[in-house]
Parts: structure tokens; sequence; C-alpha cells
């Protein structure tokens, strides 16, 4: 990653990951998945900025924001979605502690066919077509009360298809008091094609990421103690469910799968600078209803303990 100010109006930054494809055939922006941040920002004056190229979306939520080495596993929510897109930022600071963004991003990187798996026989026509307009329109809320609670709200629109939208609404809000410090996100998402893949998962009726009217619902919340200077302790949890809010056919309206997440860990920050030490246990458990054991799914949970360390290199 590289950033900095060309001077006192513009700036640019430039992220690339090394464990990622760097094949952008195929892509609408010309851009391989392996960069995730290229453009360039402009402070306008008045409080105003933009910014401008590939760029994380604008969505709310606490885990979201924070840099993803520190992040041991995310919800399905988060590990499901698409956060890379090219378009325009436009920032206005309402005052030091609370900014709004408005962005306008293309809705997906790759072909229509290539994110929704849309095949066809030669002939056929599609079941789903792509819309005149790909976007996702986002509005977005950063708050700041005096360094104890903050907040980063946003609501987001989507243009999926012709005549199907997705609708995603995300509430993250995080406590700070001296040692302790907590976030609570609530996250749901209401697709008229199911672009996580969750639900298509599930049903296992049909291929690609087509099937239609999913619901995800999102609940996340880690809590930490510095009870030493160099010691964090932490404990996280994470409740979600997977939906169809429609009836499809044969396949009945309601809830499918009810996902937990319950970590704990310990943290040592030996020296001032980003290098920490980590102790954890990662656990998930997935129930499935009725309706979803029809169609041949089984409870099933994981474990996991981890032990290493986080180090970001400063190179210059």
């Amino acid at each position: 990653e590289t950033k900095g100010n060309i001077n006192n109006w513009l700036s640019y930054r430039y992220r690339q990951r090394l464990n990622r494809s760097n094949d952008s055939s195929g892509n609408i922006d010309n851009l391989p998945t392996s960069i995730d941040i290229a453009g360039i920002g402009v402070k306008l004056g008045k409080g105003f900025s933009i910014f401008a190229g590939k760029q994380c979306t604008a969505y709310g939520g606490i885990e979201f924001d924070l840099n993803p080495i520190e992040i041991y596993e995310y919800s399905d929510m988060i590990e499901n979605m698409s956060n890379f897109m090219t378009g325009l930022n436009i920032g206005y600071d309402i005052n030091a502690h609370q900014q709004l963004n408005l962005q306008i991003l293309d809705s997906r990187n790759g072909s229509f066919n290539k994110t929704y798996g849309v095949e066809t026989e030669d002939g056929e026509q599609p079941t789903i077509e792509s819309g005149k307009l790909p976007l996702v329109y986002t509005l977005n809320w950063n708050g700041n009360f005096n360094d104890v609670f903050k907040t980063r709200w946003s609501a987001s629109i989507m243009n999926e298809a012709k005549d199907k939208n997705l609708y995603y609404f995300a509430f993250g809000n995080e406590l700070n008091l001296n040692k302790f410090n907590m976030f609570l996100d609530f996250m749901y998402s209401k697709e008229g094609i199911d672009r996580k893949g969750i639900m298509t998962g599930i049903t296992g009726s049909m291929e690609g990421h087509n099937a239609f009217d999913a619901g995800y619902f999102s609940m996340v919340t880690k809590l930490n103690y510095r009870f030493l200077p160099k010691w964090n302790a932490f404990v996280k949890g994470m409740y979600e469910t997977a939906s169809l809010t429609k009836q499809q056919g044969d396949l009945e309206k309601g809830k499918y799968r009810t996902a937990w997440g319950y970590f704990a860990g310990v943290e040592f920050y030996p020296m001032d600078t980003n290098l920490h030490f980590f102790l954890t246990y990662v656990g998930r458990s997935y129930d499935f209803t009725a309706r979803a054991k029809a169609l041949g799914q089984e409870n099933y949970s994981t474990n996991r303990v981890s032990v290493g360390f986080i180090y970001q290199l400063p190179m210059f």
C-alpha cells in the first residue's frame, strides 16, 4: 500500500494484495481483484472532498471499517460481500467529529454473467437480465461523540439486474471507556438476486448466485479489556440468519439457517509499534431449520485454536 499528499488539496492511495489474482480479463474496470484501492482524493473546500477511482464501499459497521489483518474471522455477511468497486465518493465534514459520504460505484467488477453465474444454452433467453444502470448508491454517516461513542451507519441500494435490487443497511456503534472497548454492529441485506450466494447454496436448486429474494441479518459484537498496558483480552459473538423473503415455487418463505460465532483470545503488544502476538479460539455453529433439512442440509460446527503474530511492516 502507498498513499500520500501531493499538496494541500490533492492526495492519492493505492493498495494491492500479493495473494490474489492479477488477471483483469473480463473485469469492467480493467483492474484485477488483487487491487483493492487505486484513486485520487481532492479537497474542494468548505468541508467537501471527493475520491475517484477504485475504493472500498462506504458501508456501515465498525468491524467492516477495521484493517482486515486485525480480524481473526469475519461474519458470513462481510465474508461474502463485494467490497471494492470503482466510482466516486463525495464527502462532507459537518464538523471535526461528524462526516457524511455519498458514494456512487459500479455494482460489480466483472460481467453480469460472471457475477451471478447466469448461463444459458444457445438461443435461450436468460431468466434474469442485466440492468441498464448497474450502480450501487450508499449514504454513510460517521459520528464521533467525545471519542467515547462512535457511529458508522449506512444505507445502500444496488441495481443487481432488471427489476431486481439489493437493499443493505448497517448500523455500527462503538463504546470506549479507558481500558474497556466494545462495538455492536447490526446488518441487514434484502437481495432481489442472492448476491451473497448463501441461500443459493442451501437451496441447491439453482446455479450461480441467482436464487431470488434472499434476506440476511447479522449482529456482531466484540468486547476488549486492556487489563495490563501490553495485554488485551477479548470475547466476540456473532448471530446471523439466512432466509427467503418470498415464496419461490416449492421453496417456502422464511428462515433456513442460523449461524453462531463465539470467539475468545488474548493479545500481547510488546512494542509501541503495531506488532502483537495472539492466542485465539474461534467457534462456529450452523443450525438449519426443518425446511432446509428437507433439502438435505445438516447442522454442523467448527472449532479452531490459532497462535501467531500480526505485524504491519513499515517499508519507508
